[in-house]
């Protein structure tokens, strides 16, 4: 099975780590990530995002050991739009978030309207923080947990611009 998710992972924390393993345990794994360009407009909370290069470089850390351990494949691609590599034939399944959701049905219109096989819509729940709120990489860099959702309250966040 051909597996495909997306998202800007800056940075990866454990809500992430379980998409990563429920992909991994499915198949092997396209993950797409969003480009320079892209990654501010997918934002909820205006925040720095780190550069592309920088971002990938950690992912594949990420994911390198968990597709050892399943004994799977994985690429890394770059996202230029939304719905990115998502509506390409190739894959069976796409694993999201519960408010991904919704964007996982307009990838299948999309592919509908292509002719291509509607994808698996795997929902993977989030992941709750020490204080019962989920684990989001904007809660880490605004200082509030860190990348396993221990409480940080002594900590500062990364700041809506590039540092100097």
């Amino acid at each position: 099975m051909n597996v495909a998710l997306g998202g800007t992972f800056d940075p990866v924390h454990d809500g992430h780590r379980k998409l990563f393993e429920r992909a991994f345990e499915l198949g092997d794994v396209t993950v797409g990530l969003t480009s320079d360009e892209l990654a501010p407009k997918t934002r909820h909370v205006e925040r720095y995002v780190r550069p592309y290069e920088g971002r990938k470089r950690d992912l594949e850390a990420e994911l390198e050991p968990l597709a050892a351990a399943h004994d799977r494949e994985f690429t890394v691609r770059k996202l230029e739009e939304p719905t990115g590599i998502a509506v390409e034939p190739r894959f069976d399944a796409l694993i999201v978030s519960p408010e991904t959701k919704e964007g996982g049905k307009r990838i299948n219109e999309i592919r509908e309207s292509r002719g291509h096989d509607p994808l698996e819509i795997v929902v993977v729940d989030h992941v709750p923080a020490a204080d019962g709120e989920r684990i989001s990489s904007t809660r880490i860099v605004a200082g509030e947990i860190d990348e396993h959702g221990n409480l940080t309250p002594d900590r500062e966040g990364r700041g809506a611009t590039r540092p100097e």
